[in-house]
């Protein structure tokens, strides 16, 4: 009698474990989806664009051009319809989520990419190079999805923050990189952690860049992330070029504004000025972005080389993707072979 009823109370403490157990691995279950579910649209939400965009219309014009791509009516109403859904994405634009598309005008409004300086034509007997940099890289999930494209495309790594603690650690394991230093802007709500300004001291350049040195032991190359209003005052930008080379590191302008007076620095210290000729993804659209691939391809056909500028975005992948045919006439390296 004492051993049934011990085995009694074995048997409803098993059934309770079992009963407490799979709550709990349901329970668990649950909060890894939503946080996955969580984590996809917050990296969807902070990577491709803050946008209040007319989602029905875009749908809708989305879905009419793939019926008439697929029908016999190929005629130029594809070819409206495309213009109009990037008249559509472009006007109900936002800043994106990150600082990488801050334009500014002369008087600080919000604007288009200023174009790149003219160069001079360079007839050459050898193909021509471009450079794609992308910025802005600061996750796991970006080294793998560009790595997944077998392209030479050269990685600019933000400095490490608490928004992206990791970024440093990350470029350690990759043979070549960029960083992209965040200047100050003329009107941005997001400033990356220990951005330069333009009345930062020259020590305190100084010592903002050996700290990068530290966290980047091997960066020769860098570009800036924002910086409207700090490559716009030639004494700032003075300080930060003389503090450079001090430490072997390039400059390449992003021209994040026409008022950049890097090219008058350079000039001063009788060096090559480099620029980004073509900005890649300003608009996120793939038939968009794969225009300005082109662009990025006629002008190092023109000039020998150029350098293009876009972000670890899925249009953007996409995009350079669907390209190896744009590509084709012309070799696509690493920054460090241009300059």
């Amino acid at each position: 009698m004492a051993k049934r009823k011990a085995k009694k109370k074995e048997s409803k403490a098993l059934s309770s474990f079992l009963f407490i157990f799979s709550w709990f691995v349901v329970g668990l279950i649950t909060i890894v989806l939503l946080v996955g579910i969580g984590y996809y649209y917050g990296y969807k939400e902070g990577t491709i664009e803050n946008s209040n965009v007319n989602k029905k219309e875009i749908h809708e014009l989305r879905k009419t051009i793939k019926k008439l791509q697929s029908s016999t009516k190929k005629s130029s109403s594809v070819s409206n319809l495309n213009k109009k859904l990037h008249t559509v994405l472009k006007l109900n634009r936002k800043e994106y989520a990150t600082a990488a598309h801050e334009y500014v005008d002369a008087k600080g409004s919000v604007t288009a990419p200023p174009k790149a300086v003219k160069r001079k034509l360079i007839y050459s007997s050898s193909r021509p190079k471009l450079a794609i940099i992308i910025d802005d890289v600061s996750f796991s999930r970006d080294i793998k999805a560009i790595k997944n494209l077998d392209m030479p495309l050269t990685m600019a790594f933000l400095p490490p923050s608490d928004r992206h603690p990791n970024s440093a650690t990350l470029a350690k394991d990759e043979p070549f990189y960029m960083v992209h230093l965040p200047l100050e802007a003329m009107r941005f709500n997001s400033e990356e952690p220990f951005t330069l300004h333009v009345n930062d001291s020259q020590s305190e350049i100084s010592e903002r860049i050996g700290k990068i040195k530290k966290l980047f032991p091997r960066v020769k190359y860098i570009n800036n992330h924002t910086g409207s209003k700090f490559t716009a005052d030639e004494a700032a930008v003075n300080r930060l070029i003389f503090t450079l080379r001090r430490n072997g590191i390039k400059f390449i302008d992003s021209r994040t504004t026409a008022q950049t007076k890097v090219p008058d620095v350079m000039q001063n210290y009788g060096s090559e000025y480099v620029a980004r000729d073509v900005f890649l993804d300003h608009v996120a659209d793939v038939a968009y972005i794969k225009k300005q691939i082109q662009k990025a391809v006629d002008k190092a056909k023109k000039h020998g080389s150029a350098i293009a500028i876009g972000h670890p975005r899925s249009e953007t992948l996409q995009a350079l993707a669907e390209s190896k045919d744009i590509l084709q006439d012309i070799d696509l390296v690493r920054i460090d072979s241009l300059i």
